[in-house]
């Protein structure tokens, strides 16, 4: 039975990547995941482990090329916020810790509110609060 999920990304500059996440508000997570060459966090409540690789070690243990985030996207993942202000938030404070936003902060579907973020790497990410209220019924 599967326990957990780990999130591991190729990063050029690790000091660099760990000030963007660090900013975006993400906890570090101390542990044997922490070297010169990685680092650590963990998202959410549910503690999803987010792993920042020196691209060279990532390359070391996929055995497989990295791909090229400035010209396509693998994977967006989404994060669940609690409310809108802190969708808008994490969009402030990406652009002020090294990232980027691709979807300013507004609303969707009527029922979502939320914006898109780029880290210093290219990987993308969306923040997300869904009013569960508004979401049409079946």
């Amino acid at each position: 039975m599967i326990k957990d999920i780990w999130i591991n990304l190729p990063v050029k500059n690790l000091a660099k990547s760990v000030l963007f996440y660090e900013g975006i508000g993400l906890a570090p997570n101390p542990g044997p995941g922490n070297s010169e060459n990685s680092a650590c966090f963990a998202i959410g409540e549910k503690k999803i482990v987010l792993m920042l690789f020196a691209e060279n070690a990532f390359v070391g243990f996929t055995n497989n090329a990295l791909s090229d985030s400035s010209k396509g996207s693998e994977v967006l993942f989404s994060v669940g916020m609690e409310n809108r202000a802190q969708v808008d938030d994490i969009a402030k404070r990406a652009k002020s810790t090294g990232g980027k936003v691709f979807a300013e902060p507004g609303e969707s579907n009527g029922f979502m509110y939320g914006c898109g973020l780029i880290d210093p790497d290219g990987h993308r990410w969306n923040a997300l609060y869904m009013d569960y209220s508004k979401i049409p019924k079946r």
